[in-house]
């Protein structure tokens, strides 16, 4: 499980079952019982069955599953996810809270797998990266289901790398002066990372030292300059308006990484279900 993980279940079953599920506490006895699928309703990459497995046996430990896919697994539509035996008040009241978690993952796995796609059939060694443009309090979460749908992690907090962007330059008065200090007092691990929105400000970071350089907003043509500028002397990140449709633009040679904050800001949740069989009473 990734960390607080627990706490948002529990934040989530509270918000949606605090009070009970008067609809089905109001139709079936405690002891009804209920056989139920979760389905795959378009082709999609699966994220989030261990999530999805903990709503249910925090709401009920009884409940018993099967995961029929794991996560990362492609899965094509009407394919089963996973099979649930257990208390149907029980599965009804957690269902909801538990395709919450699985169709935003896996919403955000797919799109990411289409990215990583694109990366392979523009023949391109770039990596595609994400942004900390996440749901708050669901980062580690949203940052794994990009991993799950093959692309890569940028930096998960402020603490990770330096990141000296516009405003940190306007407020220190100079790419120099903002190096500078944080070569002061950063740890010896930490990279140092520049934005840049000109060939000046590239050549400002270049005679800094740093070891990332990223292009923030620039045209394919100005991409290429800034590439032919750097001249491997540092990683060359492009960022900003990069999409699926105008990937193979931007996915030139010499730029190392593109950093897509759509995957986690912009995608769509999939689309799942779950579909319920009346069993017994007990």
């Amino acid at each position: 499980m990734l960390p607080r993980t627990d706490t948002l279940i529990d934040l989530a079953l509270e918000e949606d079952a605090g009070f009970g599920d008067i609809t089905s506490q109001s139709i079936f006895p405690v002891g009804h019982s209920s056989r139920a699928q979760i389905v795959a309703r378009e082709q999609l990459v699966v994220c989030g069955l261990e999530i999805a497995r903990r709503v249910f046996k925090r709401y009920d430990s009884s409940i018993k599953i099967d995961s029929a896919a794991y996560d990362g697994d492609r899965l094509g539509k009407g394919q089963t996810v996973m099979v649930l035996v257990g208390p149907t008040i029980s599965l009804l009241t957690a269902e909801r809270t538990a395709l919450n978690f699985l169709q935003r993952l896996s919403g955000i796995a797919s799109l990411s797998r289409r990215f990583a796609d694109a990366a392979t059939v523009a023949d391109s060694a770039v990596r595609v990266v994400d942004t900390r443009k996440t749901t708050p309090g669901w980062r580690a979460l949203e940052k794994y289901a990009v991993r799950c749908g093959n692309c890569f992690n940028h930096r998960s907090s402020l603490g990770e790398h330096i990141l000296i962007k516009d405003n940190h330059i306007a407020a220190a008065g100079c790419i120099h002066e903002a190096v500078k200090r944080t070569r002061a007092l950063a740890p010896h691990t930490a990279k140092i990372e520049i934005e840049a929105a000109s060939m000046d400000e590239i050549r400002q970071a270049l005679d800094a030292g740093v070891e990332v350089i990223m292009l923030d907003n620039m045209s394919p043509s100005q991409i290429l300059e800034a590439v032919a500028l750097i001249d491997k002397a540092a990683i060359v990140e492009v960022s900003g308006g990069v999409s699926l449709e105008s990937f193979a633009q931007y996915a030139l040679p010499g730029v190392d990484v593109i950093s897509v904050g759509a995957l986690t800001h912009s995608a769509p949740a999939a689309d799942l279900s779950m579909t319920i069989s009346a069993q017994q009473e007990a």
